[in-house]
């Protein structure tokens, strides 16, 4: 396993607790906010504003189907 970790890319931790921001709160989140989220959860930062705005949201928002 050791040198499985030597070897990987990088790996992701789930932080204690999720983020409970709604739709809203990431459609008019400011951009250094997004980063920072985005940052602390090992996801990338790179894209526009809006970009990031769409990725937060689906990566962190549940479906309600």
């Amino acid at each position: 396993m050791e040198s499985l970790q030597k070897n990987s890319v990088g790996f992701f931790q789930m932080p204690l607790h999720y983020p409970r921001y709604t739709q809203k709160d990431y459609q008019h989140m400011p951009e250094w906010k997004l980063d920072r989220l985005l940052k602390e959860y090992g996801l990338p930062t790179h894209g526009d504003l809006t970009y990031k705005r769409e990725f937060a949201m689906g990566a962190f928002l549940w479906s309600k189907s």
